[in-house]
């Protein structure tokens, strides 16, 4: 049902479908005028399409998707994922889509603007979704840390000031991204209202949601505690078309503040009869929407090769045992989430793929790749950045040009651009459009 076709054109239905602006509905453009700039740089498959697509965050920013970014839709995905910020309806359709054709979406902390339109960039050139999500440490870094973080107050801000850069933005890269927050333990529930809060009025003007989707982590709880408040929240979050990730037993080593370095190993594999659980409570819940991001031997942070032990077979064996609980024709009626990847086995995260793993989260490697992009420039220019004035050429030339801090942010976002691709391509998640 995913086949390619070199057609774009956008149904009626699908068109309503896209459009959830409350507000007096803009004015539509044709889906068939394709670029005719034959000297534009190669782009990837937006960039060749160049159709024109209905009005969305961009418009009202006053700054309307053309030529390359303005895609309706895309040939290889359902005709519900759309440019921009994907929610409801046509996020489940992109996950399922992902299991379905195994791959995975790449799901990439964001601290700075940079680092978020590094993310976009490198979607671009894969022709591929991404998740852009923040953690509570870099949405108040996000605020800027002068920033009182009290009640979680710059911590809320920098998340939502994240979100509607990533809307802007999205749009004009052409590609569909899922917008989400990571890890959220029990005492920074509080930073979670407030993200809700923000969505909640969104959702009033707008009928989506701020936020594609939230991650809480009560892995460190008991399990019976850890699902009651997950269900607590997912049935708030369906009122609003929201997904859940959720997060059971422990992801070693330590990430932005949750140190699990020293976990009984025990609790690094979760058992079948524990995923079920979860299951069947979130899937009681009226509309709701979840991911799970069970144990299987994840690890937070960087290890040599041979030092994570993941077991993929866990993830196959609870699709196989969930499946036969609700007499499911699905195979893999759980979508599954990566956490704690750096250092694993590639085999081993082709494996979790097969096994119904549909997002994989990408930190360690991309905040190395960050900094040797700046380290590189550094090395590369250093006679350049001692001094305002004299280098190499000249005791009396300017080096303005190489410590303008452009210059080093945009070597590693190059770098980060690279490493990225990696992992699409890692993930089987190149050329999906």
């Amino acid at each position: 049902p995913f086949g390619r076709s070199s057609m774009l054109t956008l149904s009626a239905a699908a068109a309503l479908a896209y459009s959830p602006t409350v507000a007096a509905p803009h004015a539509r453009t044709s889906a068939a005028s394709v670029s005719s700039r034959a000297s534009a740089p190669r782009l990837g498959l937006l960039q060749k399409l160049g159709l024109r697509r209905g009005a969305r965050f961009a418009d009202d920013l006053g700054l309307p998707c053309v030529d390359e970014c303005a895609v309706a839709s895309y040939p290889n995905l359902p005709p519900s994922v759309h440019p921009g910020v994907v929610t409801g309806q046509a996020l489940v359709d992109l996950l399922q889509h992902a299991k379905e054709n195994r791959y995975a979406i790449p799901a990439v902390n964001c601290v700075t603007s940079s680092s978020v339109n590094t993310c976009l960039e490198a979607a671009r050139k894969a022709d591929a979704p991404i998740i852009i999500q923040f953690s509570s440490g870099g949405s108040q870094f996000y605020a800027g840390k002068g920033l009182d973080n009290t009640d979680y107050k710059a911590a809320i801000a920098g998340a939502v000031s994240g979100a509607y850069h990533v809307r802007a933005m999205a749009e004009q890269y052409g590609v569909p991204v899922i917008l989400h927050t990571d890890h959220c333990a029990k005492n920074l529930l509080p930073w979670l209202d407030g993200m809700l809060a923000a969505s909640e009025r969104y959702y009033a003007a707008h009928r989506e949601p701020l936020f594609s989707s939230h991650m809480i982590d009560l892995s460190e709880e008991p399990l019976e505690e850890n699902i009651d408040i997950c269900v607590e929240y997912l049935q708030r979050m369906a009122k609003l078309d929201m997904l859940l990730e959720m997060e059971l037993g422990i992801t070693g080593g330590e990430e932005d503040g949750v140190d699990n370095e020293d976990a009984n190993p025990e609790d690094l594999y979760s058992k079948p009869e524990e995923i079920w659980q979860v299951y069947e409570k979130l899937s009681a819940v009226p509309n709701g929407r979840f991911t799970v991001a069970a144990a299987f031997g994840n690890v937070h942070g960087v290890y040599a090769p041979g030092n994570v032990k993941l077991d993929p077979e866990i993830l196959g064996n609870a699709q196989t045992f969930i499946a036969d609980k609700v007499s499911s024709s699905d195979a893999k009626p759980v979508s599954f989430v990566f956490h704690g990847g750096s250092g694993s086995d590639l085999k081993d995260i082709k494996q979790a793929i097969d096994y119904g793993v549909v997002k994989m989260n990408i930190d360690t490697d991309t905040q190395w790749s960050y900094w040797d992009g700046i380290r590189a420039y550094y090395k590369k220019y250093e006679p350049y950045l001692n001094s305002q004035i004299g280098n190499p050429d000249g005791a009396d030339k300017p080096n303005k040009k190489f410590y303008d801090p452009r210059m080093p942010v945009r070597s590693a976002e190059e770098t980060t651009v690279a490493r990225l691709g990696q992992c699409f391509s890692d993930l089987n998640c190149v050329d999906v459009f």
